[in-house]
């Protein structure tokens, strides 16, 4: 992306009262960003008062941090319309028209959970998330939270300590920490997984950029755990919205003394489920985790591009039957091999690999080892 295409995009995305969905649309209708702001430019009544002074004089400064922040190591726009935007956020209500990733952006295509709760979560429910986000990272599913204190926090951690990348979808731009006691650890997921934002560089913490968030957690997320939560936690918010774009809905029951079980027996009197192992997570969870991988293999082999349009229902998946999973076997013997190796070897995207060594794994035809290697199992 040029640095023209990048300003065409973040003019859009920075524009007052255009929105998602507004540019996503126009997207369609228009062909691009640069002819979406020509048809804009002739036609400024689609505009309110504040869109038509931001297209006609745009704030200069903001647009210059924002492109020094995307000419940074690790620092992407990722864009709508580009192959590998998450397809799963294109089955969401009000998806977001670009995300703002540092580090990663290819783990976003990985199956994921999240793990949300109480930001003032008791000991025991930090070690429910911990011990929770550790055995499903081991097990291949990439953990996903909102980097907020208490249970999001712990959730990362215990990932990252497990050796595993983790995903934050936060509430400010990608440029700022929120709650700042967490730059350590924001710092680490950057290096070792992903932090993504549909805000702009500098955007600070606004209480309404929150619930915003927790749909973008719940759509990139196959189902969401929630560990601990009162009656008015946020974390409701995410589960809530996770059961209307249909995902699947996990609660940890507590004792009916703890104020911060209340939110998780209410979900499981409303039909979510009660669990008490990550393995019951990830029994419930294998079957998509399969569909996701290989729906994205066969895009990412496709190159084809996001449209917001709804997928089509492919039949049911038999990797045993793919001459391609066959051959990436056969390559990769019984010895460790990195990711790197295995696209040397099999000349396929490292995104395309990922999808097909999730499935291998989750069928338990391979492991993946420390240092982001891969092993047949024996």
């Amino acid at each position: 992306m040029t640095d023209s295409d990048a300003r065409d995009w973040l003019i859009l995305l920075r524009m007052p009262g255009l929105g998602a969905r507004r540019i996503r649309e126009g997207l369609v209708a228009r062909g691009g960003a640069r002819e979406l702001l020509r048809w804009l430019t002739r036609h400024p009544e689609n505009l309110s008062s504040e869109g038509r002074a931001w297209l006609e004089q745009p704030d200069e400064a903001a647009l210059e941090h924002d492109l020094a922040w995307l000419a940074g190591d690790d620092q992407r726009l990722l864009r709508c319309t580009e192959e590998d935007f998450p397809p799963q956020l294109e089955a969401i209500p009000d998806p977001p028209a670009a995300l703002f990733v540092k580090g990663d952006a290819a783990l976003l295509l990985r199956p994921q959970v999240a793990i949300v709760g109480a930001r003032r979560a008791l000991e025991p429910g930090l070690a429910n998330a911990r011990r929770f986000a550790a055995e499903l990272a081991a097990a291949g599913l990439l953990v996903t939270s909102g980097l907020a204190d208490g249970v999001d926090g712990a959730a990362h951690e215990a990932a990252l300590a497990a050796g595993e990348p983790t995903v934050a979808v936060i509430g400010t731009g990608p440029d700022r920490v929120y709650p700042r006691k967490h730059h350590a650890l924001a710092r680490r997921i950057a290096e070792e997984g992903a932090i993504v934002s549909e805000y702009p560089p500098g955007t600070p913490a606004l209480a309404h950029h929150f619930p915003n968030r927790n749909r973008i957690i719940a759509g990139l997320s196959l189902g969401v755990v929630v560990i601990e939560a009162g009656l008015r936690s946020g974390s409701l918010i995410t589960a809530r919205v996770a059961g209307e774009q249909g995902r699947e809905v996990f609660a940890l029951p507590g004792s009916i003394h703890n104020p911060l079980a209340e939110g998780c027996h209410s979900l499981i009197a409303d039909g979510a489920r009660l669990v008490q192992r990550a393995d019951e997570v990830l029994a419930a969870l294998a079957p998509a985790a399969r569909e996701l991988g290989a729906e994205l293999r066969a895009r990412l082999e496709r190159g084809e591009p996001a449209t917001g349009a709804p997928r089509r229902k492919t039949a049911p998946f038999d990797w045993r039957q793919d001459e391609e999973y066959r051959r990436l076997l056969d390559v990769m013997g019984y010895d460790p091999a990195s990711l790197d190796a295995l696209v040397d070897a099999t000349g396929l995207s490292p995104g395309a690999l990922s999808s097909m060594l999730l499935i291998l794994e989750l069928e338990g035809e391979t492991a993946t080892l420390p240092g982001n290697r891969y092993q047949r199992v024996v």
